[in-house]
């Protein structure tokens, strides 16, 4: 790896861990749409307010976009119909009936749901690694193991540092007592995200982050209004009833800018420069940031095995950064484009 591959390959490391912190925010206004709108809706919703950047981006990269062939179309059907929709909807879905749960007073079945939905949404990076070992051909070096186990205990103390009198593997024992249908729910988004990360990873060979991008929300958005057109009823008065409510548009518009629009955008410009098998160690940098949101935005000081995690994930992403010799590429593999334009 020459000087300039090293520097765009750091860089892209970075971007791929500040675009997975943006995604924190998203926790904070879904909880609050996941209570009026139904999941297929809320994403939806998401989805128009994108298609407004969607739309003139894939005109402006269509030619990029005509030559792709059937096998990388089919990459963008598993991120635009699996990633940006049903991963999402599933994802909504889970807050949702976890927020029903809270409300009927069910408590114990409510903590036992969103531990089931926050835990095993963790077994993301193993899709995305086994995708990447398949499709991309990256093989992972000795050192890569350890590595990613410090990253995923970090990631563990955060979502889970226990409170006062519990103990630290208190999650993994109220799992059982969950509804099977918030472990599927969970496994469901993870797979759908996982394996979109490497699909990303194959087409960033090919389109610009800024193309790619819009072809993700307008593949998403094509295939949620089928879905919507089926599942709801009187599908534009239900909408435009629900969206009338409170700041639902302020907040469903903020859901689709910042974790959506924004994230995204700079997660695909890192990516291009990244292997999958890094990347999805990268995007542990979502449930650490995720601390932070709630600590200034709910008043929720973190405890200290949560600052704990924090480090472990800060630690682990950077020493990747410094050895970037933990992936190896068997035969041909995919390389960025040389310049990032939309057109």
């Amino acid at each position: 790896m020459n000087a300039r591959q090293r520097i765009l390959s750091n860089l892209g490391l970075l971007l791929v861990a500040l675009g997975a912190a943006t995604w924190s925010t998203d926790t904070f206004w879904r909880a609050k749409l996941a209570l009026v709108f139904s999941p297929v809706l809320l994403v939806l919703g998401e989805h128009l307010f994108l298609a407004l950047f969607a739309i003139p981006a894939v005109i402006l990269g269509w030619r990029q976009i005509r030559a792709l062939n059937l096998g990388q179309w089919t990459a963008l059907a598993v991120i635009g119909w699996g990633g940006s929709a049903t991963a999402t909807v599933l994802f909504s879905q889970g807050f949702a009936q976890v927020g029903q749960l809270f409300a009927q007073g069910h408590y114990a079945d409510g903590a036992s749901a969103i531990n089931a939905l926050v835990l095993l949404q963790q077994t993301q990076p193993f899709f995305a690694i086994i995708a990447a070992l398949i499709f991309l051909r990256e093989r992972l070096t000795w050192w890569y193991a350890p590595i990613f186990v410090v990253a995923a205990c970090g990631a563990y103390l955060i979502a889970f540092a226990p409170a006062s009198g519990q103990a630290l593997l208190t999650p993994f024992t109220l799992i059982p007592h969950a509804q099977a249908q918030f472990a599927l729910i969970a496994l469901g988004s993870a797979f759908f995200w996982g394996i979109s990360t490497s699909m990303g990873r194959l087409l960033s060979a090919k389109l610009s982050f800024i193309t790619l991008t819009g072809a993700r929300f307008l593949m998403g958005l094509i295939f949620l209004l089928g879905w919507a057109v089926i599942a709801t009823p009187n599908l534009p008065q239900t909408f435009v009833h629900d969206i009338a409510q409170g700041n639902l548009a302020l907040y469903l518009a903020l859901l689709a800018l910042v974790p959506g629009l924004v994230g995204l955008l700079i997660y695909y410009s890192g990516l291009r420069f990244t292997h999958a098998s890094y990347a999805t160690l990268a995007e542990m940098a979502y449930p650490a940031t995720t601390v932070l949101i709630t600590t200034f935005l709910l008043h929720a000081p973190p405890v200290p095995l949560q600052l704990v995690g924090v480090a472990l994930v800060a630690g682990a992403i950077t020493t990747m950064n410094l050895l970037k010799s933990g992936v190896r590429v068997a035969g041909a593999a995919p390389e960025p484009l040389a310049t990032p334009t939309a057109g």
